[in-house]
């Protein structure tokens, strides 16, 4: 083992990284820092803090991201209408650099040596950790136990934590059903009941939403305010970004909306099924591109299009941090300049529906789109633009006859 004074581990107070913390105690004779990162997934943090004391850690860090987690992270992302494989909202990958960047600073603050992180070596979360440590700590030492250790199954990781007096919860015995990852975005699900694709997720896997069926046979009408690209206001009442992205949580998840079931291709090369379930993510996007559908300019709105791929592969990856990532969101964040006014959607048994869209800096113009007549377009000047946009392909036509 590589000589290690001091490290930083990202810790859930769940059985792997507390094995982990104590793994790295035993096999690398170290001090180990906890940071516990509050992203909105909804659980209750100060048994992390107390299993952490009981093995014996000093410095322990428990801090409340959501406002930095929205605000720097998710609705940036969001400004670009960024999918991944044309479906996934990223709730996930998007966590990944939040959590990272700030180990690093914990590990510069207590003087630690080293960052260490939960994932295996067979995911996504190990390169997205690890590039943006670097990103930000070119020199950091990197612990990454699951691609060091033997303890490779369930039974393994248990009978360690028991040999140590690691409380096992009773849930976590035997064959956990499924892997679960949860942020204010979204939750995933994946592994075990859900690992092969031609069978339906099991209803008990979703916990955010009802299901669609079961969702109220009335709709829910919702108004969302927007200025710069950004969501600022729920039905005329202006809410933080947290609070905002926690509201269309709720509106979302009782509709039955943000469902998602899908076969993805890993950064690893491997194809993976994940469940995720992303209720506010999913209404804020179909808001966010009603909006930009009358304050972008055709050919702005475009070119964010052609871009977006790009971009949401950036981040599924990893490369946060990059100056390719930061390129591109200059020029989103340029787009959004004009974006701002008003969506009204109905949320209805797993759809959300635009009523309705407004904003003082509107490019529609009925003057100009009338059916009826009008002074202000002069129908004639389109035969001219259609001719010349004809031009090479009757030039090119003409040359094979």
């Amino acid at each position: 083992m590589a000589k290690i004074k001091k490290v930083v581990l990202a810790y859930s107070g769940g059985l792997d990284t507390s094995v982990i913390l104590k793994w790295l105690q035993e096999n690398y004779g170290c001090e180990v820092v906890t940071f516990t990162a509050d992203l909105g997934q909804g659980e209750e943090l100060e048994p992390a803090r107390k299993k952490a004391q009981m093995l014996g850690v000093k410095e322990i860090f428990i801090e409340d991201l959501r406002e930095e987690f929205v605000t720097n992270y998710v609705f940036p992302m969001f400004r670009a209408n960024a999918l991944y494989e044309g479906v996934y909202l990223l709730g996930t990958s998007i966590a990944r650099p939040l959590i990272a960047k700030r180990q690093i600073e914990i590990a510069k603050q207590v003087g630690a040596d080293a960052v260490a992180h939960g994932a295996t070596g067979k995911g996504n979360d190990q390169v997205r950790f690890e590039l943006s440590y670097y990103a930000n700590k070119p020199d950091i030492k990197i612990i990454a136990p699951w691609r060091e250790w033997d303890l490779t199954s369930r039974t393994k990781l248990i009978d360690y934590a028991e040999k140590n007096q690691i409380p096992v919860a009773k849930d976590k015995r035997g064959e956990a059903p499924y892997s679960v990852d949860a942020n204010l975005l979204h939750t995933s699900s994946e592994g075990k009941v859900l690992e092969d694709p031609s069978q339906p997720a099991p209803e008990y896997v979703y916990q955010r939403t009802v299901s669609p069926e079961d969702a109220p046979n009335s709709p829910t009408f919702v108004e969302i305010e927007f200025s710069k690209g950004d969501p600022i206001a729920i039905d005329g009442v202006k809410m933080s970004p947290a609070q905002i992205l926690t509201k269309l949580n709720e509106l979302g998840g009782k509709n039955g909306i943000g469902r998602l079931d899908l076969v993805e291709n890993r950064f690893v090369g491997m194809k993976s099924r994940g469940v995720y379930e992303t209720p506010g993510g999913t209404i804020l996007l179909v808001a966010h591109r009603a909006i930009e559908s009358i304050t972008l300019d055709r050919e702005a709105c475009h070119l964010k299009d052609e871009l977006m791929p790009k971009y949401a592969s950036l981040i599924y990856y990893g490369f946060w941090f990059a100056p390719e990532r930061l390129m591109l969101q200059a020029l989103i964040d340029k787009s959004q300049e004009h974006v701002e006014g008003k969506v009204r959607l109905k949320l209805y048994k797993g759809n959300v529906f635009v009523m309705g869209r407004e904003s003082n800096k509107s490019l529609y113009s009925m003057s100009h789109v009338t059916f009826e007549e009008d002074s202000v377009y002069d129908q004639k000047d389109a035969q001219g633009f259609i001719k010349l946009n004809a031009l090479r392909l009757r030039i090119g036509n003409s040359l094979g006859n």
